[in-house]
């Protein structure tokens, strides 16, 4: 599932092409994704402005202006969803479900397990319960070290799994809270309300800088995700522990172990993270 640094890579890459273009129309081709798509989709879009590409969590939000009514476009790529640009001769194939019509170009939200969203929220409307449940971001301001001490006092969950629930910390997925844990030299198994205030104090940066790396790096593209553009992202590659199990520790003489937590496998240390 495309998590923080691919949404956010995909937000970055979608800015320059489409803010402060007006969007002529939209082309709906399945009656619903995770959640039913709106079949007056293309009126509501036509001859919007898009305002702004902004992201929230793991949603990518285009608020728009100057149609029939003031409001953003929610899109999330669930499990395998993508957005890519296209020209117009190009076919859709059998899973893209929606084209977003600009003069030059079209928009394409594919999506082959269709557990992705595509939403329109009028301006004035109380936040979409999809977005009013989401904790707080990591690469904000408000997360620091004293914030998530604070948060994990009464949490005796283990620290890993805890990352990466979206109602206390969006975004950070799988891998990057395993790289953010081998970074900070912190076990995944220790219990979150054991963490020292000094500990937290290392993995806050680590997790910052673990994302930050992965934009740069155009994320991860483990299974289905690519970028606007149809390139691939490649921090996967540059991973100290994740999908490494068995192999030597790039840190220490220890070896990668692989657990799994909540249904998902944790790659980590336990020479050097504890």
């Amino acid at each position: 599932m495309p998590e923080l640094p691919e949404v956010e890579v995909c937000r970055r890459g979608l800015q320059p092409e489409v803010e402060g273009q007006t969007i002529l129309g939209a082309v709906v081709r399945s009656p619903r994704l995770r959640l039913p798509l709106s079949a007056t989709l293309g009126e509501t879009l036509a001859g919007q402005r898009v305002a702004a590409v902004r992201r929230r969590g793991k949603y990518l939000l285009l608020d728009c202006r100057g149609g029939v009514e003031d409001g953003c476009l929610i899109i999330h790529l669930g499990m395998s969803g993508s957005l890519r640009f296209v020209p117009f001769a190009t076919p859709p194939g059998k899973h893209d479900h929606v084209d977003i019509v600009f003069a030059g170009q079209i928009l394409r939200f594919a999506d082959p397990r269709r557990f992705g969203v595509v939403l329109w929220q009028a301006a004035g409307e109380a936040p979409h319960p999809l977005l009013a449940v989401l904790g707080i971001e990591p690469l904000g301001d408000e997360f620091t070290a004293d914030w998530l001490f604070a948060a994990t006092r009464r949490r005796a969950a283990p620290i890993k799994p805890l990352l990466m629930d979206s109602h206390l910390v969006v975004g950070v997925g799988n891998i990057y809270a395993s790289e953010s844990l081998f970074r900070a030299g912190i076990s995944p198994l220790r219990a979150a309300n054991r963490i020292s205030r000094e500990r937290y104090g290392q993995l806050v940066p680590a997790i910052r800088q673990t994302l930050s790396d992965a934009i740069a790096a155009g994320g991860s593209s483990i299974r289905d995700y690519v970028h606007s553009d149809g390139g691939a992202g490649c921090f996967q590659v540059e991973c100290a522990v994740y999908d490494r199990a068995g192999e030597p520790c790039r840190r220490c003489d220890g070896v990668v172990r692989q657990v799994r937590q909540g249904g998902r496998s944790t790659f980590y240390c336990a020479a050097c993270q504890h």
